[in-house]
């Protein structure tokens, strides 16, 4: 999950002089803000590209900025057939976000090959939900509508939509990406039975084109009871939320797939002590359970404090 962000003073200090859009664009800039956790922690194992799921409807044509109440706005909204007739070819999308591709060679050879390197976007449905939306929202009416009432009109988005991170996702793995991970974050907003056709099939459609055994990790907030249904999407790791019990999640999985995940990132906030009793128990509940990566259940919040950060690491790297 993410690791950089505002509860690390230097990525404060960095961000009193750049926006975050500014840093994301900026391949200096974005492979710093990466590496940061890694300097501070160096029990972390990979280091996961500073970047947003955004650039994608950006690249299209439909740029986006932050609300200053707080949130995502899009410049417009999606709502007819020609506006997503208009959006930009997605075989274009690579050369619109070659500072992707220029911060992952950057990190590549700040590596040097000592620890992963993971690339990432969203997933069709997740941005969809923005481009529909127009921006954050609450309630996701005008996507879930759309998918109801004109399945035309929602297929022809996702389509191009998939295309577009398809070949976005093959310049990540050619520029060093060691794995990608596709965030479903707002694949639990649609009724179950209509998970798979609004979200599954577009991910299953993007993996079937990534070269073979490329790991691809799959993360689907909300999506628990949809675990079996991702196991055959092509994934080899699934990342679940901290919603889902870790040790009845093993226990559903084939154990060639891995799991990822779960503590709750809300723990973060609150004391070493407390951190290190419940990312204990967490590794208890698996004990003896291979093809499983340790992490939290979704992204590190703002308000997390750096000295619980520490003693989840030294907790985890020192189990046994």
């Amino acid at each position: 999950m993410r690791q950089a962000g505002r509860y690390l003073p230097e990525y404060r200090e960095l961000k009193s002089r750049s926006s975050f859009l500014e840093m994301v664009k900026t391949p200096e800039l974005a492979a710093e803000v990466t590496l940061q956790p890694l300097r501070r922690f160096p029990g972390i194992d990979a280091a996961i590209l500073f970047s947003d799921i955004l650039v994608i409807p950006e690249a299209l044509g439909q740029p986006y900025h932050f609300r200053d109440t707080g949130g995502i706005a899009m410049q417009y909204r999606i709502e007819t057939r020609q506006q997503v007739d208009q959006l930009i070819a997605p075989e274009e999308v690579p050369g619109r976000l070659n500072y992707v591709a220029e911060t992952l060679t950057r990190l590549r050879k700040e590596l040097g090959g000592q620890r992963a390197l993971l690339g990432f976007g969203g997933s069709p449905w997740t941005l969809a939900t923005y481009m529909v939306e127009g921006g954050s929202s609450e309630e996701f009416e005008r996507i879930k509508l759309l998918f109801y009432t004109d399945r035309a009109l929602f297929d022809a988005l996702l389509e191009k939509l998939t295309a577009a991170l398809i070949a976005y996702f093959k310049m990540q793995i050619a520029a060093g990406a060691d794995a990608i991970q596709i965030f479903d974050s707002w694949g639990g907003i649609i009724a179950g039975c209509d998970y798979e056709a609004a979200s599954l099939r577009w991910i299953r459609e993007i993996i079937s084109q990534l070269p073979a055994d490329f790991p691809i990790i799959l993360y689907a907030k909300g999506t628990g009871s949809h675990l079996i249904d991702q196991t055959f999407c092509g994934a080899r790791v699934l990342s679940i939320d901290w919603s889902v019990d870790l040790r009845a999640a093993r226990a559903l999985v084939p154990k060639t797939i891995a799991l990822q995940g779960n503590l709750d990132p809300l723990l973060m906030q609150t004391t070493p002590t407390i951190v290190a009793q419940e990312s204990t128990r967490l590794l208890e509940s698996i004990r003896g359970q291979s093809g499983h990566i340790f992490n939290l259940g979704h992204g590190i919040t703002p308000q997390a404090k750096i000295e619980c950060m520490q003693t989840l690491i030294d907790t985890v790297t020192r189990w046994r």
